[in-house]
Parts: structure tokens; C-alpha cells; sequence
């Protein structure tokens, strides 16, 4: 399996943002031009980007977001997009504007039937699920509402669907740079034997070596670059 590292682009009201375990009240903005921040990490030599309508996902108006996405898209770069995805036809639109691969959060809980659908229509390569745990649970609408689902139980859900591709990310550990959770992930991959990819607290280089190590499909890199404790090129040599 190879590994993939994806610097994340989080959008709310049209800029690059940063929030701390989802936390609206919590945010940091880096920068108003979403499209320069996906030149400078697209010359580092990064073949993806993470892209997060955050408004999208809190079911707030995305205008702002969405044009950011299409200047992103002009750039020819691959993208992994995601946020307030919660409909066949808003998949679908994503993907004709040139995403790569659809992020499915909310809508892999409450209508799973439309997760199927979309595999079913676009294939395994354009779809993936975002399963976003706070204590091992998942949550949903912007990390404001807590489930009693288990991650594993959904990734297990998902898979007989034909997923491939699920992005784990532990809610108590996003934006803190305290480190990614890598035993709770590894076993989500095991249990599941999808592919997945690591999010939330990425801080060093040693938290990327030890997805890689883990044998983990990828991670996505966020607060960790815009303050300065990773150096895209570096980790991407590694």
C-alpha cells in the first residue's frame, strides 16, 4: 500500500482556517487566499490536498467555499473534498467540477443507502468516508451532534458496500497537535481491512512516520503546517 500525505485546506467563509476539536468558537485564520495556499503546498511537491467546506458541513451558507474550491480545482491538482456532502446530486456536482475523490461524513450514519449509491454510480476510486470519533463514537453535522455508533461498526457497514477508502479522525485530538492517535486508527484498519487514512493532532514529522510505520494509507496534515512544526518537503521525502 503506498502512503500519501495531504495537506489540508479547511475553508469557512471563503478562507483558509484552522479550528480546534471542531470547535467554531476556536478558530485561527492563515489565510484569506485558499488558492496560494494550494500553490505553496502543491510546489512543495504535495500530489494531493484535503480540501473541508467547513460551512458545509455546519449546514451554514458555502458560496465563499465553493468558488474557493473551484480557483483549488484550476490548479490541476488531485483533490479529496469534503463537507456538508449529504446528497447523490451534491456528490455528483463535486465531482463534475474535477474532485478527486468525495469525502462523506454525516450522510454514511443517516442515509447510508446514499453512500452505497454513490459507489455504486462513481465507483470505489471517487468515494470516501470520513468517520469523525469523539471517544471511540461517531459524531455527526460538524462534530455537533455524538452518535451511539461505533466507528468500527460504520466502517464495517461501509465496507460491505464496497468502500475502500475511510478517513479516521479522532475529535479530541484535532487542530492540538498532540499527536495522532495511531493505536485507535491501526485497529480501525484491522477491524474494518479498509484503507485508511489518519487525521487530527498531527504535529512532527515522527507522528507521519509513525502512520507510515503503521501501514496506514495516508495523513492528513493541517495546523502542523501553517505553524511551522512540519516542513512539507521534508515529510513528503520521508
Amino acid at each position: 500500500m503506498s502512503f500519501t500525505i495531504y495537506p489540508a485546506i479547511d475553508l469557512r467563509a471563503g478562507k483558509v482556517v484552522r479550528l480546534r476539536e471542531g470547535d467554531p468558537n476556536r478558530m485561527t485564520s492563515y489565510s484569506d487566499d485558499p488558492s496560494e495556499t494550494a500553490k505553496k503546498w502543491l510546489s512543495m511537491g504535495a500530489a494531493w490536498l484535503h480540501v473541508v467546506n467547513l460551512d458545509g458541513a455546519f449546514g451554514e451558507n458555502d458560496n465563499a467555499n465553493r468558488s474557493a474550491l473551484k480557483s483549488i480545482l484550476t490548479l490541476g491538482a488531485h483533490v479529496q473534498f469534503g463537507g456538508g456532502m449529504r446528497s447523490l446530486d451534491s456528490i455528483e456536482k463535486a465531482i463534475e467540477l474535477g474532485v478527486s475523490r468525495v469525502v462523506l461524513g454525516t450522510i454514511a450514519l443517516e442515509q447510508p443507502q446514499v453512500v452505497q449509491d454513490a459507489l455504486k454510480k462513481f465507483g470505489a476510486e471517487k468515494i470516501a468516508v470520513g468517520i469523525d470519533a469523539r471517544d471511540g463514537l461517531v459524531s455527526v453535522r460538524g462534530w455537533k451532534n455524538d452518535s451511539k455508533t461505533s466507528a468500527a461498526d460504520l466502517a464495517l457497514q461501509m465496507r460491505t458496500f464496497g468502500l475502500r477508502t475511510v478517513i479516521f479522525t479522532d475529535i479530541r485530538r484535532d487542530g492540538l497537535g498532540s499527536g495522532l492517535n495511531i493505536p485507535s486508527t491501526r485497529e480501525l484498519a484491522d477491524v474494518s481491512g479498509l484503507d485508511v487514512i489518519a487525521s487530527g493532532g498531527v504535529h512532527t514529522l515522527d507522528d507521519v512516520i509513525a502512520a507510515r510505520e503503521a501501514k496506514l494509507a495516508g495523513a492528513i496534515i493541517g495546523r502542523a503546517l501553517y505553524e511551522g512544526t512540519i516542513d512539507l518537503g521534508k515529510a513528503l521525502q520521508v
